[in-house]
């Protein structure tokens, strides 16, 4: 069997706020952009050791930045490479309803899959077109925030319209104009390890940060499913009293990080390799679910929104499914 390891970061949480605003994980970017860490520290001990220096002076200048609506870029968004990786699968994303631009959204991005490509290519590049199916709407797909600290990738993620998971940037997204929509992997790493082709869990019962941020702005919220985003990869489970499962839950306490253990198709045909299956990825977005705006919503008033908001999820995949390659007997369950 060939397989990879797969370094998680739980993005399911916001991180100064409930326990389970956040995103991606946001966003598992697919690009190899960690190669460029080595390469620029290592530049401090070549003749070319003023470069970084500015660098740093720049970063320190620069710091607020990611929690201040970010610098997204256009020319990244539109790079050529992005239109690989949709074809690939390919990937593509269909609206059941406009998004007023005169509002501001929080988005569920479901399920976590192991890299998000869909919520990668849908949101963060223009590959799928997203202004074009959404005009006046600005995407941000949200991560945890110490990506932000890393010098380059922090730049990079913000050019592709990558927010913090942070309270304090979402905060500043959902008040400063309209138009703004920030997307969040609510079901985070836990989500991630139950990823394997042919299931439908999602862990949503208990996470609710995200419906109380959204009724402090009076943000709507807006169900989305991805069809196929599990089925591109398989993955090792390991058994809960497995020594292996025990170092994984380990390992996260300690440092934050989870891995996965995962295989997909090879180059030759019929063989096990670390590419992802050909399988069509189709994140559906579903009818904005209008909030009214409570600086502090109480726990009951939660509690209904968020059962609004998983029953309009539910609709959303019982609509969907059959179309996208699951039997009529699926179900979608919540953990």
């Amino acid at each position: 069997m060939c397989s990879s390891l797969y370094w998680c970061a739980p993005a399911g949480k916001c991180e100064t706020a409930q326990p389970s605003v956040g995103l991606l994980e946001g966003n598992r970017d697919p690009t190899p952009v960690w190669i460029l860490q080595p390469l620029f520290f290592g530049l401090l001990f070549t003749p070319l050791w003023l470069l970084p220096t500015l660098y740093f002076v720049w970063l320190l200048l620069d710091w607020k930045t990611p929690n201040q609506g970010g610098r997204r870029s256009a020319w990244v968004r539109n790079w050529y490479v992005w239109t690989h990786i949709r074809d690939y699968f390919p990937i593509t994303i269909r609206k059941t309803k406009d998004l007023s631009p005169s509002h501001n959204y929080i988005m569920g991005v479901h399920p976590h899959g192991l890299l998000t490509f869909g919520a990668f290519c849908n949101f963060c590049t223009e590959a799928t077109g997203f202004s074009e199916t959404f005009p006046g709407i600005t995407p941000h797909l949200a991560t945890l925030s110490w990506f932000f600290k890393i010098p380059i990738i922090r730049d990079y993620l913000m050019a592709k319209g990558v927010c913090s998971v942070s309270q304090p940037a979402i905060d500043y997204l959902l008040s400063h104009g309209t138009g703004n929509l920030v997307g969040i992997v609510v079901g985070g790493v836990g989500e991630a390890l139950q990823s394997v082709p042919n299931t439908t869990t999602l862990l949503l019962q208990k996470r609710k940060g995200f419906v109380r941020t959204a009724l402090r702005h009076g943000a709507h919220l807006v169900p989305t499913f991805t069809f196929g985003e599990t089925e591109v990869y398989d993955q090792v489970l390991f058994h809960e009293e497995s020594w292996m499962y025990k170092f994984q839950s380990f390992f996260r306490r300690i440092f934050g990080f989870y891995f996965c253990v995962f295989y997909g198709q090879g180059f030759n045909q019929g063989s096990l390799g670390l590419l992802p299956y050909h399988k069509p990825i189709v994140t559906i977005v579903g009818e904005p679910l209008p909030l009214p705006r409570i600086e502090n919503p109480s726990p009951e008033t939660v509690n209904k929104y968020h059962a609004l908001y998983m029953d309009a999820l539910h609709k959303l995949f019982d609509q969907h499914k059959v179309q996208h390659g699951c039997s009529n007997t699926q179900k979608l369950l919540f953990l």
